[in-house]
C-alpha cells in the first residue's frame, strides 16, 4: 500500500474516480475544501469524477445537497446514488407494489423524484404496515433515533415476512462531530429478527453498475475498470465494494475510521496493520483527500 500526500500524486495513472461523499467530500455539514479543490483539479486536468454515495435520495437530491454544503457543481461530473439503485429495484417490484416506509418525511422523495434513466415509480403505492408486501427503510427518523426504537415494529413485519428494501446501507455516518444511524443498522437489526434485508448501495454491485452507466454517458465511452480509481472512507462499504467489482481503491483515513484508527492515520506502517486486521487491501490511503 502506498501512502499518498495528494490526490494529484495520480493525475495521468487514472481517467475516472469513483468518490465516496459523506466522510471525503463533506462531513454532513460543510464541505472539506482541500478536497474540494482536489476534484476540481482532477477534472482540470482531464479526469472525469463520479460521486458514488449511499445516500438513500436520487441524483437531483444529492446535488442540491451538495451545494448547500458547499461543494460546487465543478467538483463532479455525475453522481450514482444509493437511493437511485434502489429505485430501479423496487420499480421492478422487488419488495412488492404495496410498500411500507420507514423514513424522515425528508425522504419522501424517494418515491416521487426518479432520475431520467431511473425506472419510474408510478405504480408503488406507500401504505400502512398492515397492508404491506414489502418494507422501504431509507433512514431513522431523527438524528437521536436509533435501530433499537424500532425493535417491536421490525420483528411485526420480520414474522410475516416481508422483504426490507434497504436504500441505505452505511450503518452510521458522522454528521459534523456526531455519529448517527443510517438505514443500513434498521436493515442489520431486521436481519437479526429473521427478516430479509436487500442492498443496492456499496458495497454491492448495482450501484457501482449505475456508477458505470453514468460515467460512460459523461464521458461519450465506457472506460475500463483499471482506469477508474475508487475513494472511500469506509472499509466495509467502499473498500469492499471496490475489490469485490475488480477497482483500485483510495482509503482516506481520517474520514469514519477516525475514531478507530487514532494516531495510526499518520503512521502507514500502523495503518496497513489496522487494514490488514480488517481485511481490506486499498491500493492506495491518505489521511484527507486533498
Amino acid at each position: 500500500m502506498q501512502f499518498l500526500d495528494r490526490l494529484g500524486d495520480l493525475s495521468g495513472s487514472y481517467d475516472a474516480l469513483f468518490c465516496d461523499i459523506w466522510g471525503c467530500v463533506h462531513d454532513g455539514v460543510r464541505a472539506f475544501p482541500e478536497a474540494v479543490a482536489a476534484l476540481r483539479d482532477w477534472r482540470a486536468r482531464g479526469g472525469r469524477v463520479v460521486l458514488v454515495t449511499n445516500s438513500p435520495r436520487p441524483l437531483a437530491s444529492v446535488a442540491r445537497q451538495l451545494a448547500r454544503f458547499g461543494v460546487p457543481a465543478e467538483a463532479w461530473d455525475t453522481i450514482a446514488t444509493s437511493g437511485d439503485a434502489a429505485q430501479d429495484a423496487l420499480a421492478s417490484g422487488v419488495v412488492g407494489r404495496r410498500v411500507w416506509h420507514l423514513g424522515p418525511p425528508a425522504e419522501a422523495s424517494f418515491f416521487t423524484r426518479s432520475a431520467p434513466d431511473i425506472a419510474p415509480l408510478d405504480h408503488i403505492a406507500r401504505v400502512p404496515l398492515a397492508e404491506a408486501e414489502g418494507v422501504v427503510a431509507t433512514g431513522l427518523m431523527s438524528d437521536d433515533d436509533t435501530p433499537e426504537n424500532w425493535r417491536a415494529t421490525l420483528a411485526e413485519a420480520a414474522a410475516r415476512g416481508l422483504p426490507m428494501l434497504c436504500a441505505n446501507p452505511d450503518l452510521v455516518v458522522d454528521r459534523g462531530t456526531r455519529r448517527v444511524f443510517c438505514a443500513g443498522g434498521l436493515a442489520a437489526l431486521y436481519t437479526d429478527l429473521g427478516g430479509r434485508s436487500l442492498y443496492f448501495g456499496k458495497p454491492h454491485a448495482p450501484i457501482y453498475a449505475l456508477a458505470h452507466r453514468r460515467l460512460a454517458a459523461v464521458a461519450g465511452a465506457e472506460i475500463a475498470p483499471a482506469r477508474i480509481l475508487a475513494i472511500g472512507d469506509g472499509v466495509a462499504t467502499d473498500l469492499a465494494g471496490a475489490e469485490r467489482v475488480g477497482l483500485d481503491a483510495l482509503f482516506v483515513a481520517g474520514g469514519l475510521a477516525a475514531h478507530d484508527l487514532g494516531p495510526a492515520i499518520a503512521d502507514p506502517a500502523s495503518l496497513a496493520a489496522w487494514l490488514t486486521r480488517h481485511a481490506a487491501h486499498p491500493r492506495f490511503a491518505m489521511a484527507w483527500l486533498r
